[in-house]
């Protein structure tokens, strides 16, 4: 291809100099002027070295378009610190531990429920009243018998510090009062077990026993179900081999398929049991809810950040290569000139963790330099390529 090119050039000069040329040094030969056929013969030389300078400009042209067709193209990227945070993927569902079933404590009829499925309460508040069987009357009774025997108590007590009457008669008096108020503490005992009241704050999610029905702590049937929402987490089991790096106040990114929503938090505690079965230690990560759309049960998606590193260098991992030792290794271009002319070098590499399509480079690469991106899997050691942007 190349010499035709040549072929084609000369021909188009000795066209450009013309038939009059030829013709010129035919006369000047037939006329036998021995001056005006040296003179001719100077010019024709002097054309001859133009033309041999241009066609020497035009091979050295030719070749350096030679050189760079056989050169590989690549693209490069630089590499620089930045900021490297890696996320531990887990499941886990939310958990209350304000999540209770309220019981009857004392046998009766359910006379009197005051609250209705979704309400919110307060702890203490009174949710329900069970028929006390006349226990309010017999409690009535006592307080009655306890102010009497208080009042004998008591004269007995000023009597007695005046040295009136007998040491047996005020001790007498002390031991009965002092045994009536036991029965009124005992009796008010049970009668508060009639009243059915909130245990914490929260919300009625279940009313499971109507008014008028007839319940028993044996009968094992829950009257309420009551929760907190405001006090949520969430229960993952975290392999051990992260236990250095999944401590209390790290960062969590929460993730719930069902709501579309996501919210951060962070671990509020840690367990200091290994499970032998899996080989693992719960972390519990507490769940704001400040709209009350997170229920209990609810699965979630944590992303705990175990690792961060403010100067981290990142590749993509589709750059690391593999050797037959078994070490990573990507191409660098090296050497590069002012026409993006490069040599490309194998450097080995040490990688850490990963994060989506990234990986950090933890040795073997310092910022700065130029690792070599499309074309790296074409290319050999100490190959010469064009890179190009």
């Amino acid at each position: 291809m190349k010499n035709t090119f040549i072929i084609i050039l000369i021909s188009l000069l000795i066209t450009s100099c013309g038939n009059g040329s030829v013709d010129s040094v035919e006369t000047l030969i037939a006329e036998g002027n021995l001056e005006a056929i040296k003179l001719k013969k100077q010019e024709i030389t002097e054309k001859q070295k133009l033309l041999t300078a241009e066609l020497r400009q035009l091979d050295s042209f030719i070749k350096i378009k030679d050189s760079n067709s056989k050169l590989a193209l690549v693209t490069t990227i630089k590499t620089e610190e930045r900021e490297f945070r890696h996320y531990l993927d887990l499941q886990g569902n939310v958990m209350t531990k304000q999540n209770v079933l309220i019981y009857p404590e004392m046998a009766g009829t359910l006379i009197k429920v005051y609250v209705k499925e979704g309400q919110n309460v307060k702890k203490g508040q009174l949710l329900a009243t069970i028929d006390d069987g006349g226990m309010s009357s017999q409690l009535e009774q006592l307080k009655t018998q306890a102010a009497l025997a208080k009042t004998t108590f008591e004269r007995q007590k000023r009597l007695w510090e005046q040295k009136i009457g007998s040491e047996i008669q005020y001790l007498q008096a002390e031991t009965n009062y002092q045994a009536v108020m036991n029965s009124v503490k005992q009796a008010e005992s049970q009668l508060a077990k009639s009243s059915i009241r909130a245990p914490f704050s929260g919300i009625i999610d279940n009313v499971i026993q109507e008014q008028g029905t007839v319940v028993s702590p044996a009968s094992g049937q829950a009257i309420f179900r009551i929760i907190n929402l405001s006090d949520m987490y969430i229960e993952v089991d975290v392999p051990e081999s992260y236990i250095n790096g999944v401590t209390v106040g790290k960062e969590v990114n929460i993730y719930f398929p069902v709501l579309g929503d996501s919210i951060t938090s962070t671990i509020r505690q840690t367990g200091n049991f290994i499970n032998p079965t899996n080989r693992s230690f719960r972390v519990e990560i507490a769940v704001p809810n400040t709209k009350n759309t997170i229920k209990p049960n609810l699965t979630a998606r944590v992303q705990i950040n175990d690792y961060s590193n403010t100067n981290a260098i990142l590749i993509p991992q589709s750059l690391i290569s593999e050797n037959a030792e078994g070490e990573q290794y990507v191409y660098v271009a090296t050497e590069v000139d002012s026409d993006n002319m490069a040599v490309a070098k194998k450097q080995i590499i040490r990688t850490g963790l990963t994060q989506g399509d990234y990986v950090e480079v933890l040795a073997g690469i310092t910022p700065e330099v130029q690792v070599v991106m499309e074309g790296a899997r074409n290319v050999r050691e100490n190959q010469k390529v064009k890179i190009i942007q």
